[in-house]
This record gives structure tokens, C-alpha cells and sequence, in this order.
């Protein structure tokens, strides 16, 4: 039995990637002994998914940033400059991480160090703490990437790398390490030396297939098996009504224009909506407004279970999230991709080059091409039997199942 430290962001969607969290019941349904660290506003979740949870004072990821200051404001060169800035500070920013390095190094003292640290692709604090107590560091969600070519960069880039890079050497300094968890090209990122998994294939990553390090395995994915009846609301539908899914996962959820307007494309074409806003707070004035922009028929909830309703869908409209598109792309199903932020665009061109949907930007959603793009999906039986195809080859590759089986080796 070997113990593991599974560590995320205090986000809910960062325990997704594909299948993160699911690697971690594997683990422990093999009897492993799994600990799962994050920040005390995630122990809840966790602990009803039946792990072990470890509550951190930091992990590292600044959540949630500062307020954005007004973009439009500002020089275009210095807009996109603080861009990219707050974008660096989420993952890097310095006294965050040496605290949060901090927090792993106490929890070692209390309960004795892992025999890996299996973390989310983007929290530095875990690629430090892995160096620091000499154990694996076992990424899940991303790809191990050899840098790019810095004669491409833009010059805002090229002073955010050296910024990166002064940052990074700051810390392994501060903990007396050599970085070794870290790439040190023109674009220093998170690389384990032992072990990437990605939950996708790898024809999804065909266009930066070359830039992919050896210590990458794709295991694909498998849409999750119900256990229990759908839910009342979904049963109410009749079998033959199909339905189209519009959402922004469970962060970027502001954007109340996106979801009236994927409605009414959805609604279009004769689909039944089914709108999910996530958590974010908005007032009875703000929801009865979008409920009159709604199509009639609309279901509209904060949260729907994609095991359930995925297989009854026809189209999704989504955000670019890694663990919406990974569902999307293991049930088949065509998407229309809306990037809001992050890595999402990389999500949106992913599933464009794939021929599994189409990548628009917000500005295309506010021309009213959304009603456009789903007939056009829908119609072009090509992108449908293209999704079907990928999600055969993500089947075949394992899962999480094949996942649990590599972290194991990684120890072994």
C-alpha cells in the first residue's frame, strides 16, 4: 500500500482535468492510503465523494484575484501587459506559493511525508514541496510540454518569462532546491520529471503533439455510469425529446447575455435548453430578467449531472473548461466552444482542430452566430460521427482506471 497526497486548487473544478478525482477513489478503492489537500472551503466536497481531506492554510493559488481594473482604460500594450501579469500571479505569485510550501512541510511533520504528491498541473507549491521532501510529483490534467520557442513571443511575453523565471529561482533559492519540477525555457511551467497523465488522446494534442515530453501518457476517458434514477426534472421529459446543453461550468458564470443567447439557438433548433449557471451570486432581479429572455421550455438550474443528462443532449455550448470539454468529448457529443478566460481558448482550438465542433469568441456570440453554429453542427452529420469516433478512441485508452495503474507504477 503506498500513500498518496492529491492536492488541488480550493476549486471544484480543479479537481476535475478529466478525471483527477476519479484517479484518487480508484487509488483508495485499491486500498492506498489517499489524502486529499486543499484549502478548508473544498473539504466538504470532498469528503462526500468518500476521501480523506487535509486542510492546507495556503495551496499556493491566489483565489480569487483582485478586482480587474477597467482594461478599456489603460494603453492596449498595458492592458495586455497587467493581463498577463494577474494570469502569472495566479500560479506564481511568491509569498503565496513559500507559504503554501510551508503548509506541506508542517503537514509532514504531523503525519509523515507521501510516498508521491499527485497534483493539478498549475500549483507550484506541490512541484517545490515534491523537491523538498525527495518524493515523486505526479501531474494530472496536462501534458508534459518542452518550451516554445521564445523568437515567438510577443515582447510583453518575452519580459513575463524573465519575470517567471526570477520568480521561480527566488523560491528554489528561499527552499534551497535546484527546480528540478520546473522548466526553465523561455516559458517556465510545472514538469514533472516521472510522470504526466492527460485524459484526452493523442490526436486531441495533434498540433503541439511534437512539443509533448516522453514522461506523457494519454489515458483518455470514459463517460461516468449512473448508479441512481436521473433526476425528477429530467424524468419529466418525454425519452424522444432531445435536448441541448448551454453552461459555463462553475467559475466564469457572470457572463447572463451567453446563456439567453445559447437558448435561443438551442431552442432553434428544436432542441429542449437546459441551462446551468453554476454558483455565481445574482440578484432576483438579474434571474427573473434572464428568465424572460429564456425560450419557453428552458430548464434553467444551478448544477445539472452530466452522467445523466450528456447522453439525451445533441449539442453542448460551453466555456472551454477541461473537465466540461473531456465530458463532452467521452459522451461523442458535438460542442460549440465559447472561450471565456485561461486555458479555455486552448480547449476551443483543441476541439475545432478535432472537427468536433466549432471555436467561437465572445464577440461572435454577440452577432447572433450561435443560432448559426448549432444548425450548422447538427446538420454536417460529419462533425457528429467525427465526435463519435473520438470517443471510441477515448474509451480504449483506460480511463482512470489505466490512470490509478501509472501513479502506481510511478511509486512502484
Amino acid at each position: 500500500m503506498a500513500r498518496f497526497w492529491f492536492v488541488s486548487a480550493p476549486l471544484y473544478s480543479h479537481t476535475d482535468w478529466g478525471g483527477f478525482l476519479e484517479t484518487a477513489q480508484v487509488l483508495r478503492d485499491r486500498d492506498h492510503d489517499v489524502l486529499w489537500l486543499s484549502e478548508k472551503p473544498l473539504g466538504r466536497a470532498i469528503s462526500q465523494k468518500g476521501l480523506a481531506f487535509a486542510a492546507l492554510r495556503k495551496t499556493g493559488w491566489l483565489w480569487p484575484p483582485p478586482p480587474p481594473p477597467d482594461f478599456s482604460a489603460l494603453p492596449p500594450q498595458e492592458a495586455v501587459k497587467l493581463r498577463y501579469t494577474r494570469a502569472l500571479d495566479t500560479w506564481l505569485s511568491e509569498e503565496l506559493v513559500a507559504e503554501a510550501v510551508e503548509a506541506f512541510l508542517d503537514l509532514e511533520d504531523e503525519i509523515g511525508a507521501p510516498d508521491a504528491i499527485v497534483s493539478e498541473p498549475f500549483l507550484s507549491a506541490s512541484a517545490i514541496a515534491a523537491e523538498v521532501l525527495d518524493v515523486p510529483l505526479i501531474i494530472c490534467g496536462w501534458p508534459a510540454q518542452a518550451s516554445l520557442d521564445e523568437r515567438q513571443f510577443f515582447p510583453v511575453q518575452r519580459d513575463l518569462s524573465s519575470d517567471s523565471q526570477r520568480r521561480i529561482q527566488r523560491l528554489c533559492d528561499r527552499f534551497g532546491i535546484e527546480g528540478r519540477n520546473f522548466s526553465r525555457g523561455s516559458a517556465p511551467s510545472i514538469v514533472s520529471e516521472s510522470l504526466h497523465i492527460t485524459y484526452f488522446t493523442p490526436e486531441w494534442y495533434q498540433a503541439e503533439l511534437e512539443l509533448i515530453l516522453p514522461q506523457t501518457q494519454f489515458v483518455g476517458g470514459c463517460p461516468a455510469v449512473p448508479a441512481d434514477p436521473p433526476p425528477e426534472w429530467l424524468r419529466q421529459i418525454p425519452a424522444e425529446r432531445a435536448l441541448g446543453l448551454v453552461t459555463l461550468g462553475t467559475v466564469f458564470t457572470g457572463d447572463l447575455g451567453f446563456y439567453s443567447w445559447g437558448a435561443q439557438a438551442v431552442a432553434s433548433a428544436g432542441l429542449i435548453p437546459v441551462v446551468t449557471l453554476g454558483w455565481h451570486p445574482i440578484s432576483a432581479e438579474q434571474k427573473a430578467e434572464l428568465k424572460r429572455a429564456l425560450p419557453p421550455g428552458t430548464r434553467l438550474l444551478n448544477w445539472a449531472p452530466y452522467e445523466y443528462v450528456l447522453p439525451r443532449c445533441r449539442v453542448i455550448i460551453q466555456h472551454g473548461g477541461m473537465g466540461t470539454t473531456h465530458s463532452a468529448v467521452a459522451h461523442g457529443l458535438p460542442q460549440i466552444v465559447v472561450p471565456h478566460a485561461a486555458d479555455q481558448r486552448i480547449q476551443a482550438r483543441r476541439a475545432a482542430e478535432a472537427k468536433v465542433g466549432l471555436h467561437l469568441s465572445a464577440h461572435d456570440v454577440r452577432q447572433g452566430q450561435l443560432r448559426e453554429g448549432v444548425r450548422a453542427i447538427l446538420e454536417a452529420d460529419w462533425v457528429g460521427e467525427n465526435a463519435r469516433r473520438l470517443a471510441r478512441e477515448m474509451a480504449a485508452l483506460g480511463g482512470v482506471e489505466r490512470a490509478a495503474e501509472l501513479v502506481e507504477r510511478g511509486v512502484g
